[in-house]
């Protein structure tokens, strides 16, 4: 018994020497790690280009599709669209495809480049190698048009050029929109057009 009792009592004193040793050493250590960091300083990360990481979000695949007040379908579609940083409700989109398929029947296909949507004016224009071809017709070329997504309008602001169901035509503007009075789908040439009729084969 009395051997434990020594040897308790030689533990209990080392401890008293050994521990504050140890926590001394673990202060100093701290100490030591925080000269070497700059809490002013930002910390350390990966050089990344947030403004280019904000710049690719968006979403691949989109589509739209809506019907007009008087039964006309509307679908758009992209490779790729993303939203301006600015504003939320502004789209640009890639590689467009859109369809628009009257009441009448006729169905106008478009295709461009890129395009920018707005969801609140529900606006598309479209740019870049715009192709708009049609049922009834025509197959023409701009590289802008103007279109709206509620009702049936579209209007090239500069020249359109491509064949016609009697020829090919050139004018400096063209507008799709609704008669005011059938409420029919009317194409109009105008800012000077140039018709060049191409007669049609006729039986001898």
């Amino acid at each position: 018994m009395l051997g434990a009792d020594n040897f308790h009592s030689r533990l209990v004193a080392w401890m008293k020497i050994i521990l504050p040793l140890l926590a001394l050493g673990l202060l100093s250590t701290l100490f030591l790690i925080s000269r070497t960091v700059d809490p002013t300083k930002n910390i350390p990360i990966t050089s990344i280009d947030l403004e280019q990481r904000a710049d690719d979000l968006g979403a691949t695949n989109p589509s739209f599709a809506g019907v007009t007040n008087r039964g006309d379908q509307i679908s758009v579609r992209a490779d790729q669209a993303k939203p301006d940083a600015n504003d939320p409700e502004h789209l640009m989109a890639r590689t467009v495809v859109a369809q628009l398929r009257l009441t009448s029947g006729t169905v106008i296909d478009i295709t461009s480049n890129r395009a920018e949507m707005n969801q609140g004016t529900l606006t598309a224009n479209l740019e870049g190698a715009v192709h708009v071809v049609t049922t009834n017709g025509y197959d023409l070329t701009t590289e802008r048009l103007n279109t709206r997504l509620d009702r049936l309008f579209a209007e090239t602001p500069g020249p359109v050029q491509g064949a016609a169901p009697v020829g090919t035509i050139e004018a400096g503007r063209m507008l799709l929109q609704t008669n005011d009075d059938s409420g029919a789908a009317h194409l109009l040439f105008t800012d000077g057009v140039k018709l060049l009729y191409t007669p049609q084969n006729v039986k001898e």
